[in-house]
């Protein structure tokens, strides 16, 4: 059993302090010693009791990981979904002067669902990793240029982001370009995939039946509906069928698939890496409570916060867990450990208070014990990084400064890993 311990984390606990931010709900705890103390749920141990020491164990312990998050968090895949059909809308098309070629496709799910999809791959046409992640307001808002399919769906109004009543106007072109930095990607020898998260399952529970949700019809009548699937199980589905997608395209290397997400999305890109283990490397970006973070710390966005705000992201059962985080049968660092021998990668950002990243960084340290035991050089060490600096091998975490959000210096950090682990 693993129990609470003291880390070397004076500086971020300094520099938290200094920020002087004011919690999002007022009941929301930001002082760490009113952090209750906790004992972690075992890793290494089945449900048995019998302690795992070889990787035969560890294939029997990830499957009842998985039930486990399935049961409790995020819901049942239901079997037999359909694989999308990769439909090409246009050529690729030149762009950073030449050095990357554009190209957008669809994928289609016997008409009875489509996901537009985006790809940016070096002009080169040697097979690179390709990150694949979803983004929020539509691939338009990706990058600037008109030729790029503006999305028609549903999507949350947000004027400085162009949405209006519901859906993109001209405005929102290039709005998110920021947090996709495509030429920092192209320049590292890598390409990007990316798809509005609203094509897979619009963000409300009112009109969520407007994506892919059609396509379990008849398929969960084996399914308890307390452990039916939310959003977040949708778009991880998602993210899988773009995974499988880039098989099918050339200058991308399916052997060095990387999903990527942020936030919410990346509660989603680590339910999907934890599933799929085709994906070489998993990046979680601020993903926090039921993503990254320790829920039993209940420190900044908690288990009863989120499931009241966003019940649809995640099966029924997780609700009941409300102000019951210790007795939970599961925390993250489980979550994070699926993941194993593969390549993870966790960033933070120390004003992320909501976030809680030093509940990231403590669940990045005790999910390490799943690549010690399959004799991979994991995170190493047990104090947090400083801020800007990053640490581990093929388990690697980074603590930025600022607050939420997914920065060209967080991608910096992602890409260098992706360089030194899957070339």
């Amino acid at each position: 059993m693993l129990t609470r311990r003291a880390f070397a984390t004076s500086t971020l606990a300094g520099l938290i302090g200094a920020a002087g931010l004011r919690a999002q709900p007022d009941d929301a705890n930001y002082d760490e010693a009113k952090v209750p103390a906790y004992t972690l749920p075992p890793l290494l141990h089945l449900a048995d009791g019998r302690v795992v020491t070889d990787r035969a164990g560890w294939v029997a312990r990830r499957a009842e990981l998985l039930d486990l998050f399935a049961r409790h968090m995020y819901g049942r895949t239901p079997a037999g979904l359909p694989d999308g059909a990769v439909v090409p809308v246009d050529t690729p098309v030149p762009v950073l002067g030449g050095r990357a070629l554009r190209q957008q496709c669809r994928l289609d799910w016997q008409g009875r669902a489509s996901m537009d999809v985006l790809v940016y791959r070096p002009a080169h046409g040697r097979p690179v990793p390709v990150f694949i992640g979803l983004n929020y307001f539509g691939n338009h808002a990706v990058d600037p240029d008109p030729a790029i399919r503006l999305s028609t769906r549903w999507m949350r109004t947000n004027d400085a982001n162009g949405v209006v009543n519901h859906r993109a106007t001209e405005r929102a072109r290039g709005t998110m370009a920021r947090r996709w930095p495509v030429d920092l990607i192209i320049e590292q020898d890598c390409a990007v995939m990316t798809a509005y998260y609203g094509d897979l399952a619009p963000d409300d529970p009112s009109v969520v039946r407007q994506g892919m949700a059609p396509l379990a019809d008849g398929l969960e009548g084996d399914i308890p509906t307390a452990e039916r699937w939310g959003t977040i199980g949708m778009w991880a589905w998602g993210l899988s069928q773009m995974r499988r997608a880039v098989a099918t395209m050339p200058g991308l290397d399916a052997r060095r698939a990387i999903v990527i997400g942020h936030s919410r999305l990346g509660k989603a890109a680590l339910w999907a890496g934890a599933q799929d283990e085709a994906f070489a490397m998993v990046v979680s970006n601020d993903s926090g409570c039921a993503g990254a973070a320790l829920s039993r710390r209940a420190y900044g966005e908690t288990i009863g916060r989120i499931t009241r705000s966003f019940p649809h992201w995640f099966c029924p059962t997780l609700a009941s867990w409300a102000g019951r985080e210790a007795a939970m049968p599961i925390d993250q660092h489980q979550l994070l450990a699926l993941v194993a021998p593969r390549v993870l990668h966790v960033g933070s950002a120390v004003e992320d208070r909501w976030a809680d990243p030093k509940g990231e960084f403590l669940a990045t340290l005790a999910a390490d014990e799943a690549w010690r035991l399959l004799r991979q050089r994991g995170l190493g060490g047990t104090a947090m990084p400083a801020v800007e600096q990053s640490v581990g091998d093929r388990v690697r975490y980074h603590l930025r400064t600022g607050g939420h959000d997914i920065t060209r210096d967080d991608w910096a950090q992602y890409l260098a890993t992706a360089k030194a682990q899957l070339s």
